[in-house]
């Protein structure tokens, strides 16, 4: 049974940095792609980026795009979110998910299995 489980959340001002990391426990994390969600308080989750099995391929949303970095370390079973320049508008909490998909499936929908979330916030 893969669990996901999230680390890395804190509180920082803006500007400043942080890096989120999702451990997978569990086998063939690298047969699969991964992604990064938010949701803010009265907002719907919303998917923020996503990388391939390979960490090939990446994607963004608009509203990080230029800010944040996903990457992957297949050997570790781990994937990360590099979050850079924050905003008071990034404070959300923060999951990350898979499909069991092997591209860096930018379909909501399509993902299946989340982790607890962390909470990060960015005050101004």
């Amino acid at each position: 049974q893969v669990q996901l489980v999230e680390s890395g959340g804190g509180s920082v001002q803006a500007g400043g940095s942080l890096r989120l990391s999702c451990a997978w426990s569990g086998r063939f994390f690298s047969n699969y792609g991964m992604g990064w969600f938010r949701q803010a308080p009265g907002k719907e989750r919303e998917l923020i980026a996503a990388i391939n099995y390979s960490g090939g391929n990446t994607a963004y949303a608009d509203s990080v795009k230029g800010r944040f970095t996903i990457s992957r370390a297949n050997a570790e079973n781990t994937v990360y979110l590099q979050m850079n320049g924050l905003k008071p508008e990034d404070t959300a909490i923060y999951y990350c998910a898979t499909g069991f998909q092997a591209g860096a499936t930018t379909n909501a929908g399509l993902y299946n299995l989340w982790g607890q979330g962390t909470q990060v916030t960015v005050s101004s």
